[in-house]
């Protein structure tokens, strides 16, 4: 979280599956399944669906956060073949067993969360909707930088000569 504020904010919606464990260490799996462009009117934590091995919960509503800094990185993001919503559930003692904890389009904030703490951090499909939107905000803030190849400092041997032991006792 920035304390620069966004130039935009896009809500989404977030869809999480909670599937059998399948192994004795835990009872349920749980995973962001998809996103919705918008706020639905559901609350958070309403039951969208259950088959009796794995159940949908509408999770609740986060605010996409858009930098015009981070342009380049949602540029990349789009530019992939499926682009991705990265989604953080942060883990909770009660019920809900999670809370979500925020929604990028960042590809490299995205992976930073997956790197720290103990969220659970994954990946949905990002939605048309969404990614129209991003993409206006891309066209309109995307700067691009021009490679500059560095010239190397120029190599004189004298400086790599061997020198003379100083003496560090004050010696003359």
């Amino acid at each position: 979280m920035s304390i620069i504020p966004p130039l935009k904010t896009i809500a989404v919606g977030i869809v999480v599956e909670r599937s059998k464990g399948g192994g004795p260490w835990a009872d349920y799996l749980w995973r962001p399944l998809s996103a919705l462009s918008g706020t639905p009117d559901a609350s958070p934590w309403t039951k969208l669906s259950d088959d009796g091995e794995s159940t949908t919960f509408f999770a609740g509503v986060a605010e996409i956060a858009l930098y015009r800094s981070e342009a380049s990185n949602y540029r990349e993001n789009l530019l992939a073949e499926n682009p991705l919503l990265w989604v953080a559930l942060r883990p909770t003692e009660g019920d809900p067993p999670y809370i979500l904890a925020g929604v990028t389009v960042d590809p490299v904030e995205g992976e930073s969360w997956a790197g720290i703490g103990n969220d659970l951090v994954d990946t949905v499909p990002m939605p048309p909707a969404i990614a129209a939107m991003v993409a206006a905000f891309v066209s309109e803030h995307y700067v691009e930088q021009p490679f500059e190849k560095r010239k190397r400092d120029q190599f004189h041997p004298e400086t790599m000569a061997r020198r003379p032991p100083t003496s560090s006792k004050g010696e003359s």
